[in-house]
């Protein structure tokens, strides 16, 4: 008996192996992709800000990228299948490392937020070709942990290219350079794979009526949460500059609410599986609307003093997300994970629009706290709103909830990874065949 499990042990073993092996080269660009986009994402609001540009202006970054990256979405599965994955891939890659070089030779709010929309573009069409191509790959078995390898490699690789602010001075042209040669050298990996090109990727198509009939609180907390984060992640930077921290602890700033959300997703999932989704939603914002009322009211300017409340709204804002997710395939129908997570997706997409502007106006005429007056409404009307609901609405039975996914705090997924997410957690070899039901692959649309 023992003999016979360390066989099978070593088996299994032995297949992961050999299925790291095969997406070795995906995992590799995708890391290179990520560390890219997290010092691009650095570089430009710090160098705004030295260039004078104003919050709203540094706001419209935000913007920009969320209106690229939501166009990329819906766009990149018909590029794809007009070039080919290897030849859309390079092209999202080239495009990325030339806004990022264009941003330094054009230094103008105007010039920056268009090249920002490209990075958003190019981006999501990158990060939907690789998980497209990881997810083929892949054995239906080991799906579950490459799925939470690739989470980790791509945390780790955002983390890092953050925290690469500091290896050269901002004012120069070097962080530039840099991350323009990182997107660039992303390419390299996927252009060297011998792997075939995988299925065609999903097509998006948004129905918010149909969403709304299927969780309003799943539709709602996305689309506040959309402001909310990405009022943040485009304008921390700026904050942190303005109350005084020096440039490594902004950069700390910046990694230490990712490392937080991360972490909180643990607990947060097995936690959220046990209860009722909506009471654990309920006490993510009442704990996130305690870490924006502390920036606001306690005004802090320790450095310690930040990180710590940061790690507080790192922690709780960004385990909102998944647990809404989580909450709307409750209410879906059998086999519709793919559908219903695309479409809270681009619900949380639309939200991430409108919420760096309107922080960016707030910050610009009442000071850098005014960035957690846009987060404190955004987690107030959702907790407001859950508490509605529950008062009106019962609770999904324990037998028919799914399970909670963890997903990469801090950046904005995209329709691929609800496709190997649902994979990795319910997908058998003998159901392959059946989800691929149009052009290959699935069509994102209402439950």
């Amino acid at each position: 008996m023992v003999l016979h499990r360390a066989v099978s042990m070593r088996r299994r073993e032995i297949r992961m192996v050999k299925s790291l092996q095969s997406v070795s080269a995906l995992l590799l660009g995708s890391a290179i992709l990520l560390f890219a986009g997290g010092l691009n994402g650095m570089i430009l609001p710090v160098r705004g800000g030295l260039e004078g540009f104003g919050a709203i202006a540094l706001g419209l970054l935000g913007t920009g990228w969320a209106i690229g990256y939501v166009a990329g979405c819906l766009a990149t599965p018909r590029l794809v299948a007009g070039i080919g994955h290897i030849r859309a891939f390079t092209l999202m890659s080239a495009l990325a490392g030339m806004a990022v070089l264009l941003s330094l030779l054009l230094i103008h709010p105007a010039a920056w937020v268009v090249l920002r929309a490209l990075s958003g573009f190019c981006f999501a069409g990158a990060a939907m070709i690789v998980e497209s191509w990881l997810n083929e790959r892949t054995e239906a078995r080991l799906r579950g942990k490459v799925f939470g390898i690739y989470t980790m490699v791509g945390l780790a690789a955002t983390t890092t290219g953050q925290m690469a602010l500091t290896f050269a001075p901002i004012e120069g042209h070097v962080l530039f350079v840099l991350a323009g040669a990182f997107y660039c050298l992303s390419l390299v990996p996927v252009a060297l794979t011998t792997s075939g090109a995988p299925q065609p990727l999903v097509v998006v198509r948004l129905d918010l009526a149909g969403l709304w009939r299927n969780s309003p609180v799943a539709v709602f907390a996305a689309f506040m949460l959309g402001i909310s984060n990405s009022s943040f992640f485009t304008l921390h930077v700026v904050y942190a500059e303005q109350v005084g921290l020096g440039l490594t602890v902004v950069a700390l700033f910046a990694a230490v609410p990712v490392m937080a959300g991360a972490l909180s997703q643990i607990p947060v999932g097995i936690l959220s599986d046990r209860m009722d989704r909506r009471i654990v939603l309920l006490g993510l914002c009442l704990m996130a609307v305690a870490a924006d009322a502390a920036f606001i009211f306690l005004a802090p300017h320790g450095q310690w003093t930040n990180l710590i409340v940061v790690a507080l709204f790192g922690a709780t804002s960004l385990a909102i997300y998944p647990v809404a997710m989580a909450h709307a395939n409750d209410h879906a129908a059998p086999g519709a994970f793919i559908q219903t997570s695309g479409g809270i997706l681009m619900v949380l997409g639309v939200g991430s629009i409108f919420g760096p502007l309107l922080a960016g106006v707030l910050m610009n005429a009442l000071g850098p706290q005014a960035l957690f007056y846009t987060t404190i409404v955004s987690h107030c009307a959702t907790a407001a709103f859950t508490i509605v609901r529950m008062m009106t609405a019962r609770a999904v039975p324990q037998a028919q909830k799914g399970a909670f996914h963890v997903t990469q705090p801090g950046r904005i997924s995209t329709p691929e990874m609800a496709v190997l997410i649902e994979d990795a957690s319910t997908r058998s070899p003998a159901d392959e065949s059946k989800a691929y039901v149009q052009e290959g692959r699935p069509i994102l649309q209402a439950a």
